[in-house]
This record gives C-alpha cells, structure tokens and sequence, in this order.
C-alpha cells in the first residue's frame, strides 16, 4: 500500500507539472513538485491550480449570477456607499469592478486608472482589470500597453486570460496580423474552449474561413457533448459563436 500511495503523489506531481508547463508557470514549481511530490501537489493544486480551474470558475459564475438576478443593482450600490464614506483604494478598487460588472466600463476604467497611480501600481490582478476596463470601454490602444507591460513584469501571470484579452484587443484595434498571432499562440498552448471559440469568431469576421471551419471541426464536438448546465455558463459565447457562424453563412 505505501508503494500505491507513492506511485499516485509522483502520479499527480507529473500532473501538474504538465499543467505548469503549459500555463507558462515559473520552473522553480517543478523543483517544489518532485522533490516533494504529495505536498508539492498539494500546495500547487491551492495556489495556481484551484483558482484557475473551471470548476472554481463555474461556481463563481453561478452564485454571481443568482445575486444579480435577485438584485442587480445591489453590489454597485453599496460599492459607491461605500467609497463615498470611506475614500479608500480598496473601496475605489470595489467600485471600478462593480461598474465594470454592471456594464459601465468608461467610469470603471477611470476607477482603475486612478488606482493605478497609487500604492497598488504593480498589483497584477488591478492591472489586468484595468485592462479589461480599458477594452470594454474602447480604449484598445490602452489596454493593450497595460498587457503588454503586465506580460514583460511577469510572464507568469494568468498567461490564458492575458492572451486572449490581448489578442481581441488587437482586433478591436485594427492589428489583425498581431492577432492572428496572439490567437494561434493562445491555442497552441493552452488550447481552452474559450480560446478556440474567440479564435473561431475572430477568423468568421476577418474572412479566415479556413481557419474558422477548422476551429469549427474542433469546437463542434466537445459541444456536443456538453451538458445543459455547462451551456448554461457558456451560453453568453455560445450565442456569439453562433451569430458569427450565421453571419457568414448568409454571406
């Protein structure tokens, strides 16, 4: 039995030690997996794993929704209340994040941006909000100055999401060989539903056909065999994808 046990940490420490690579993870967690493969995995799975995880991303998508069904304006108001009382960083950061959730993405970019001047300047996590602030109100050109900045401080930061917030701003700018690039680099390492989904929509409205029927080919199976509530999560970019496939059919 202790050798069954051992053969499963090594089995999970090989795991996600894949998983580091691919997600452009930095080195030294290899090191942390198989010197100390039960522990290592544990901690891996803790930190970079579960936070990443569709799973974790799934839930969070459930609850959010339930609470702004039942009250969709709840978290902006108390987000404003509480930053008019209390002026603070952390309370502006609040508010920028509700505004950007509730569709306000001029007011939650000037939220962001003003943070971005105070003591939480390097955080990761406010810049990539920022970010995301920045392309939702039409400020591609800015947001993509921040990704780019964000990716060359630390390559390791959520390299999925950054490079694919990366690649459709640079469609929204016009850069199409730029992001052609950045999606076909998003798919060949990480290789997510999303990713290929965004890229299929991508190569439909730039005339890629091709490479949409490709994705396409791909996409369609896992679709298949999705069940009604993981299409209920993705129904939002499931209905994108579907608008592109038929805008172009009709074409």
């Amino acid at each position: 039995m202790p050798v069954v046990g051992i053969g499963l940490n090594f089995l999970f420490a090989i795991y996600f030690a894949i998983h580091a690579v691919r997600s452009g993870q930095q080195m030294y967690w290899l090191v942390i997996l198989f010197m100390f493969p039960g522990l290592g995995s544990l901690v891996y799975f803790v930190v970079i794993y579960l936070p990443d995880s569709r799973l974790q991303t799934g839930a969070r998508r459930v609850a959010s929704v339930a609470a702004r069904t039942l009250d969709p304006t709840r978290e902006l108001r108390e987000a404003r209340a509480a930053f008019e009382f209390t002026p603070t960083a952390q309370n502006q950061m609040r508010l920028a994040a509700a505004q950007l959730e509730a569709g306000d993405a001029e007011a939650a970019a000037n939220n962001y941006e003003a943070c971005l001047k105070g003591p939480f300047a390097s955080d990761m996590e406010i810049q990539f909000r920022a970010a995301q602030a920045f392309m939702a109100s039409g400020r591609t050109a800015r947001a993509i100055e921040r990704l780019l900045a964000m990716r060359a401080a630390d390559a390791g930061f959520r390299p999925e999401q950054l490079g694919l917030l990366l690649a459709k701003a640079y469609a929204a700018d016009g850069r199409r060989d730029d992001a052609a690039r950045e999606f076909e680099a998003a798919r060949r390492i990480h290789g997510s539903f999303e990713v290929c989904a965004e890229y299929e929509i991508f190569a439909w409205n730039t005339g890629d056909v091709a490479r949409a029927q490709e994705l396409r080919a791909e996409l369609d199976p896992t679709i298949a065999r999705w069940t009604r509530h993981t299409r209920t999560l993705n129904a939002e970019l499931l209905r994108r994808l579907d608008t592109a496939r038929a805008r172009h059919g009709r074409a």
